[in-house]
């Protein structure tokens, strides 16, 4: 479904990505591993056309879009939450979770209702500011409003990054069944390695802004965890 061929990016005179290769299949959640400062979030930026790159392919669906502008991602089927959740702090939940109407396919001016039953939280508080939120309820009104769009595929961020633990419980639950019982395609860069393995059917490790493994989550080493993925 998604697939990034000898990708380069550069900030400035700063080689940031080297030949990055990546391949997310139809249907299944990959993870995208490496320690901080490895290059995962500069990838997805450039995936979802944030940042510019200086050679290679993206492509979605067969299509390459690694020239067409950010605003195309969404109403192509991709759902993207972003490192550090970036809602609107002063918009409300619903208000929040409306932004995303206009990039639908179908053009359906409403909500969809299984993000409430997804997130009850959200339906509770649909007239409190984004930024009164927790930071969990924060974390799940990012996932719903990029559920808002109707992806096909959801690309995630450090989704359990300063999230209280029952929360990250909730929130894998979540990322499972839209994975599994609604054929999302999910890729999700995660640190947290038991959240990783729990939902990942495959893994990408990057190291200084190069992919130096990737295989079925199975074959997640010892060896491998030490050598790139400990601190």
């Amino acid at each position: 479904m998604l697939k990034t061929e000898n990708v380069n990016q550069f900030y400035g005179e700063s080689h940031t990505l080297w030949d990055v290769s990546l391949d997310v299949p139809k249907g299944q959640c990959a993870c995208l591993m490496g320690r901080n400062g490895t290059g995962k979030t500069t990838l997805l930026k450039c995936i979802m056309g944030l940042l510019p790159i200086k050679s290679g392919t993206i492509t979605y669906n067969g299509e390459e879009i690694q020239k067409a502008p950010p605003e195309r991602r969404a109403p192509m089927g991709v759902g993207y939450v972003p490192q550090g959740r970036q809602i609107f702090p002063l918009l409300t939940v619903e208000e929040n979770l409306l932004i995303g109407l206009p990039a639908r396919r179908d053009k359906k001016k409403q909500i969809p209702e299984f993000i409430f039953e997804l997130f009850p939280v959200l339906k509770d508080m649909l007239g409190r500011r984004g930024g009164d939120l927790s930071g969990g309820q924060q974390q799940q009104l990012a996932i719903g409003r990029a559920l808002v769009v109707g992806p096909e595929l959801l690309i995630l961020d450090e989704p359990t990054e300063g999230i209280q633990p029952n929360v990250v419980q909730d929130i894998a639950e979540i990322i499972n069944r839209l994975n599994t019982e609604m054929d999302m395609t999910v890729l999700l860069v995660e640190q947290k390695l038991p959240f990783a393995r729990k939902l990942g059917k495959r893994f990408t490790i990057m190291d200084r802004g190069r992919v130096v493994a990737e295989d079925d989550m199975s074959a997640l080493t010892d060896d491998l965890i030490k050598e790139y993925l400990t601190v």
